[in-house]
């Protein structure tokens, strides 16, 4: 696997992998890999394309409320999974690298980067779009993949992929669980041993919620019920709704493409989650 950590040395070796393979692909990352995170590079590995994966810990999508220095690293580890799971490419640009000094471009976005993770966490998504488009420019991939566990993520990249012209696919992959159901994310690490027990009620929640809405009953009674019985197992709910699943808007009951999507707070550990509600 090459490694890659100045803008030269990566685009000097993309474009001798595209020569190679024919096309690449692209797996963004902020580290601190975990199954998730290899389910993601596997798939574009097996695409056939070299695939590329960066380790980039994006201070814009932070805000001031939030803690930057407490954000799991691990490059070694990370290094070592990568080149395990098969990645032709590593890339691990600095903060100067990624945000020079003199630079006076973000991208802002309305849409589906409004509401829930866009009321929480105000500015997140200018920092997750501005990193991704920069990544996009820089890699120049043909395909990125991204994890469904990060919803509204998910869609918020697809709008600006599809207004901006990019020319690439954007892949997502079902979202990788624990064997009792906890979607995986580079904070479980954080959670207790008691929490950690507790943290897989909220995707239970989720699906207990869907099977009440199965039979085209309003929303509003089961969604007040799920995030009453969550707060009572000592979850602190931000959102627990129900919305059409690509704009992210809420909808009063299932449709094709509706989705439940929550965020809970379990100690210190923000947990998301969303299922397709059918």
């Amino acid at each position: 696997m090459l490694i890659a950590r100045t803008l030269s040395d990566l685009r000097s070796a993309c474009t001798a992998l595209r020569a190679e393979h024919g096309s690449l692909a692209l797996v963004p990352t902020m580290g601190a890999l975990h199954a998730g995170h290899r389910a993601l590079v596997e798939s574009a590995v097996a695409s056939g394309a070299a695939t590329v994966a960066s380790i980039f810990v994006n201070p814009l999508q932070f805000s001031p409320t939030e803690d930057l220095s407490r954000y799991p690293r691990d490059e070694a580890g990370d290094l070592a999974a990568l080149q395990a799971s098969g990645c032709a490419l590593a890339w691990l640009p600095d903060v100067a690298t990624m945000y020079p000094a003199d630079e006076a471009t973000t991208i802002s976005l309305t849409g589906p980067a409004e509401r829930w993770e866009g009321d929480a966490r105000p500015g997140h998504f200018r920092g997750v779009a501005t990193v991704c488009a920069k990544l996009f420019g820089q890699v120049r991939p043909d395909r990125a993949y991204f994890g469904e566990k990060d919803w509204q993520q998910l869609q918020v990249i697809r709008r600006m992929v599809t207004d901006l012209l990019l020319p690439l696919d954007i892949v997502p992959i079902e979202t990788v669980r624990e064997d009792d159901g906890l979607a995986m994310s580079s904070r479980n690490r954080f959670l207790t041993e008691a929490e950690r027990a507790v943290a897989p009620v909220l995707n239970r929640t989720l699906r207990a919620t869907a099977a009440r809405l199965a039979d085209g009953a309003d929303a509003d009674l089961p969604l007040l019920d799920a995030v009453r019985s969550l707060g009572e197992q000592g979850f602190d709910v931000d959102y627990f709704a129900l919305v059409e699943g690509p704009s992210l808007a809420p909808i009063p009951r299932l449709s094709a493409n509706a989705r439940l999507i929550t965020a809970a707070r379990l100690g210190t550990v923000r947990l998301l989650d969303n299922i397709a509600a059918r």
